[in-house]
């Protein structure tokens, strides 16, 4: 079994505190978060958008594992998952996690291309953490 971690700290009340968000990797070293960086398009990040980069770093990846489980070998994959944030029954929840991806791939069909990337919309790892609505719109470059 395989664990990774990110770590949060908060303080203050929630429209003026303030967060740091850090990686087991210091990809991220207290990082600061926010209800500005959340709801008013404000400095920092957000966890709609950790979550929508983790969500395109594993289907990037698990598209590149399909791929070579079919023999072949991109030259680039592009992924961006977009992810959605709703008010719902009194409080939010993210409702949905749309995935694009463009690939340069030599010597595959359109068709073999959107038959790994179809499985992939499900099969990757985050894809199966998140409950909400996943979709994909995927293009051959």
């Amino acid at each position: 079994m395989i664990k990774k971690y990110g770590t949060a700290n908060w303080q203050g009340a929630l429209k003026d505190g303030i967060g740091k968000v850090s990686t087991e990797t210091a990809a991220l070293t207290d990082h600061p978060y926010g209800f500005t960086a959340r709801f008013e398009g404000g400095k920092g990040t957000n966890p709609e958008e950790l979550v929508g980069a983790a969500h395109a770093a594993c289907f990037a990846m698990a598209l590149s594992m399909g791929l070579g489980e079919k023999g072949f070998t991109a030259d680039n994959i592009d992924a961006k998952s977009t992810i959605s944030l709703e008010q719902k029954d009194g409080g939010f929840a993210v409702t949905k996690a749309h995935i694009e991806v463009s690939a340069t791939i030599p010597d595959i069909s359109e068709a073999e291309f959107m038959e790994i990337a179809k499985a992939t919309e499900t099969g990757c790892p985050i894809s199966k953490l998140l409950t909400a609505e996943i979709s994909l719109d995927a293009k051959l470059v």
